[in-house]
């Protein structure tokens, strides 16, 4: 990956392109742990490429390439909940169901959409992505602590959602 990360900051489009692709399908859950609407999770990662594309000179150390990454596309989210508590709702469609790749990814983003707002992104961060607590505080610019106290109320709230049989495993 070190190559192509070198080869996409020489110029290499197919390079570039190829670093995308293999971190979309991650951007986009992380996003979706940001947001319901379907639109606002691809808006974001569609941005997360853009940035990366024009600032990839900027990244110091390409074994952390992921990370620099997610910490764009959490940063274009957070812009986009900004913006959006600006605006003013006139009239809200319902979301129409996307089509899921695996049964698994389902049943995953059923329980990560069970959740409270704040412990979605630190919950799809860890057990979805794999990043460390530390990583994660690091990304979200929160205290470990923080990340600590979410992580373990995530934990909590699924287990008295799946008591409740409020989800299917």
């Amino acid at each position: 990956m070190k190559e192509t990360i070198e080869r996409a900051r020489a110029g290499d489009e197919d390079a570039f392109v190829r670093l995308i692709e293999e971190h979309k399908q991650s951007l986009y859950k992380i996003a979706r742990s940001f947001f319901t609407c379907e639109m606002d999770a691809e808006d974001a990662v569609a941005q997360t490429d853009l940035d990366c594309w024009e600032k990839l000179d900027t990244l110091q150390k390409p074994q952390y390439f992921k990370s620099w990454l997610t910490r764009i596309l959490i940063n274009n989210c957070n812009d986009i909940i900004h913006r959006r508590e600006r605006l003013v709702v006139m009239d809200e469609l319902p979301e129409q169901a996307g089509d899921e790749d695996a049964s698994g990814d389902i049943v995953f983003n059923d329980l990560m959409a069970a959740l409270s707002p704040p412990l979605r992104p630190v919950m799809e961060l860890y057990y979805g992505e794999g990043f460390k607590a530390r990583e994660i505080a690091a990304l979200l610019n929160i205290p470990l602590g923080t990340v600590t106290a979410r992580l373990r109320r995530g934990r909590q709230q699924l287990a008295a959602l799946m008591e409740k049989g409020e989800t299917v495993l």
